[in-house]
């Protein structure tokens, strides 16, 4: 039967251990696509030529996948499972949007005091 066999090679830490990949791929994934969607044309706005604006974002993009891996796979302990509150969570995740809203705000600042 065709799928049946499904042979993946498991992903390691830094003892040995394989851990859950999802979470590293999901916050490398995501780096690049903010990094290269935005990156080159914020960088155009400060009249940044496309090729070095797309350089800085993939040099920008790979320091953050290598962030990631170290956080969500090479340090991580896949023998500890803890559970946050629903509270806790929410309320990391409001303060993330404020610190990405903050940082919106003072590029944008950044970009029209530049003339662009």
């Amino acid at each position: 039967m065709l799928g049946t066999h499904c042979y993946t090679v498991p992903v390691r830490n830094s003892r040995g251990e394989p851990v859950d990949p999802v979470p590293f791929a999901v916050v490398a994934s995501a780096a690049w696509l903010l990094c290269l969607s935005f990156g080159p044309l914020y960088l155009d706005a400060f009249a940044v030529p496309w090729a070095y604006g797309l350089l800085v974002s993939v040099v920008v993009a790979s320091a953050m996948t290598a962030w990631a891996y170290r956080r969500f796979v090479w340090t991580v302990d896949p023998t500890v499972r803890r559970e946050l509150s629903v509270g806790l969570r929410f309320r990391q995740i409001c303060y993330g949007a404020i610190v990405f809203g903050v940082i919106l705000l003072l590029l944008s600042v950044l970009a029209v005091a530049n003339g662009g």
